[in-house]
């Protein structure tokens, strides 16, 4: 049997689909993998330094919050700002005072979904948090479940700070975009 017909095959596989770097092939699959799914999620991030069972705890560093000092967190996330509303997840990791300047913080943390449409998925954020300004951005680097190849950003909004504790109540608004 003669392989000439796998041959003409090939050749024309080979002329239509692959160019020397590859970017015809990378537009043939892009394309029918670009089906992206946005999402806006909501809720309150509860960070409680102060009383018998904090969600925040210093690791490292001094005890007056300068550059350095890194909490680990295991924070709520309510649906409401009260904080004896719904949790819907938790926030876990840590952040570390990260600029000698100003206040602002190095965010290492994943959002856990413990309930609704997106229980069992978790979305990680890394970024830097200026904690002085009114609204800040930080970069959604990845996720699970769901959120699988995740990408976008988070909006924190202080929305409570009690400066003798340094227990603060943070609305987060999420956008997330991920391949379905």
């Amino acid at each position: 049997m003669s392989s000439f017909p796998f041959f003409i095959l090939f050749t024309i596989f080979s002329t239509f689909f692959l160019s020397t770097d590859g970017v015809l092939i990378r537009q043939f699959f892009k394309a029918d993998q670009n089906k992206d799914e946005t999402s806006h999620l909501h809720f309150f991030f509860h960070d409680i330094l102060s009383g018998k069972t904090p969600s925040a705890v210093r690791i490292i560093g001094s005890q007056n919050s300068g550059f350095g000092s890194t909490l680990m967190i295991d924070d709520a996330l309510t649906e409401k700002q009260d904080p004896k509303s719904k949790i819907i997840g938790r926030a876990q990791g840590f952040y570390s005072v990260a600029a000698q300047q100003e206040f602002a913080l190095l965010m290492v943390m994943n959002f856990v979904f413990v309930e609704g449409k997106y229980k069992g998925s978790s979305i990680s954020i890394l970024g830097r948090n200026p904690v002085m300004n009114d609204v800040r951005e930080m970069p959604i680097v990845g996720g699970t479940g769901l959120f699988r190849f995740a990408r976008g950003y988070v909006l924190a909004h202080t929305v409570w700070f009690d400066a003798n504790t340094g227990d603060a109540i943070v609305e987060y608004n999420v956008y997330v975009s991920q391949t379905s």
